[in-house]
């Protein structure tokens, strides 16, 4: 992990520069296989589940047997932590309100909007190097609070022909009981344009590899809608003289181990910071299992030095990282100047890992600085609001006059002639 003390502004962008798959041959790849998959239907996903994971599957849903089986082979322990995760997650995806309202803009001129679920959606849950079943969690509860009409999930099998038994219990513990043995972007166009097998959804949720980001980023020029752009993880840690480095060293670690081309970045005041979390880097990686793919990622990886708080407030606000960890004194007060930030973790105590599992808050976050325009996965992700507006006689009296006038302007004839009908009719 590289260490850079005190840069320039001007230099703060080229610093951070996050690292990126340079494979030109992406796009066609991936427009090669949506293609085939939109043509050949389950032939195709047969062909790329064999191809790519290695698996040859007779059928791609999880049958009521398969579920059973793996409720039955899940720990009681893990069941217990899942429950208790997933009660929080639904707590806190609860408390989002979606009262609409109604308003009076004119005389006899009344608009409202109303939230309605997304009738169909489509979940991708990552199993590549390790299955992630806390990411069920994450799209499954809030698609449920929702109230979408249909749920389906896609992930990819094991090389016995099954998914990981802990997302199949999760999956049913949380509503979802349509689940699809596909990945990659061949799950992400069946998907979206369906096969004999799997159905087709509105709009696709989930994070994965460079080939299921490629995949949502075309399927959404198709008019499928994608929860959000979604690169390899990240975290920022903000620090000062206050924090507690094996702390923060353990933090960097749990988003270093996600992929070699995983970022992390510590910005402190303090150079006696920096080196006490380097040493304890160090002390600590030799002991993950994962150590060769923590290391590669700290090499994409900065530590920096700043004379102040606000200067790396600033900088990381420019960053905008996926996760942000404030652990300064008065956090709590720093983290009110946080502009753009996927997810905010408040003082020493306050893991990433938390928000990752089980805090309740969602883990499904924008990256690669998307978290200037985008916002983590929520309930209002599964929703999508409808606006409707009533005129009465009275309305259009008063405000067809402005109507025609706008209509004319941009020379709209019809647009105001839709007006000027209904006023004749009313002896205008």
């Amino acid at each position: 992990m590289r260490v850079v003390k005190y840069p320039l502004e001007s230099e703060w962008t080229a610093l951070l520069k996050r690292p990126a798959l340079h494979d030109r041959e992406l796009p066609a790849q991936v427009a090669s296989i949506i293609d085939d998959v939109r043509l050949r239907g389950d032939a195709a996903l047969f062909d790329y589940t064999a191809r790519f994971d290695g698996v040859d599957l007779d059928s791609f849903p999880v049958s009521a047997a398969e579920f059973a089986e793996a409720e039955a082979a899940v720990p009681q322990t893990l069941k217990d932590a899942i429950r208790t995760a997933a009660a929080n997650i639904e707590r806190f995806h609860k408390g989002e309100s979606f009262d609409g309202f109604r308003i009076e803009t004119s005389p006899g001129v009344e608009c409202w909007k109303k939230w309605l679920p997304i009738e169909r959606v489509g979940l991708y849950v990552p199993a590549g190097s390790a299955p992630l079943f806390s990411t069920m969690m994450m799209l499954a509860i809030p698609a449920r609070i929702a109230g979408c009409r249909e749920v389906i999930a896609c992930s990819p099998a094991a090389a016995d022909g099954r998914i990981d038994a802990a997302t199949l219990f999760t999956a049913r513990l949380c509503g979802v009981t349509k689940v699809f043995k596909v990945g990659g972007a061949q799950a992400v166009a069946a998907m979206a344009f369906g096969t004999e097998s799997i159905p087709g959804v509105f709009k696709i949720f989930g994070p994965g590899n460079a080939y299921v980001t490629e995949a949502k980023l075309q399927i959404m020029r198709e008019g499928v809608g994608i929860d959000m752009p979604a690169g390899p993880s990240e975290v920022a840690v903000l620090a000062d003289q206050t924090c507690i480095p094996s702390f923060v060293a353990a933090d960097l670690l749990s988003q270093a181990e996600h992929g070699p081309d995983s970022q992390v970045v510590l910005v402190s005041t303090s150079e006696q910071v920096i080196n006490d979390t380097l040493a304890e880097l160090e002390k600590q990686i030799v002991r993950l299992p994962r150590q060769g793919t923590a290391r590669r990622a700290l090499e994409n990886s900065t530590a920096i030095l700043l004379d102040s708080i606000a200067c790396g407030l600033k900088l990381l606000n420019d960053y905008a990282p996926e996760h942000l960890i404030i652990a300064t004194e008065n956090a709590e007060v720093i983290a009110e100047g946080v502009t753009n930030a996927g997810s905010v973790f408040i003082g020493n105590y306050s893991c990433e890992s938390a928000g990752d599992y089980a805090s309740g808050t969602n883990h499904t976050l924008p990256t690669n600085g998307a978290a200037r325009s985008f916002s983590g996965v929520s309930t209002a992700s599964f929703m999508r609001s409808v606006t409707y507006q009533k005129l009465t006689a009275e309305g259009i009296r008063g405000l067809g006059p402005v109507i025609e006038t706008l209509a004319e302007a941009e020379g709209l004839a019809a647009h105001k002639n839709a007006v000027t009908i209904r006023r004749e009719a009313l002896g205008l």
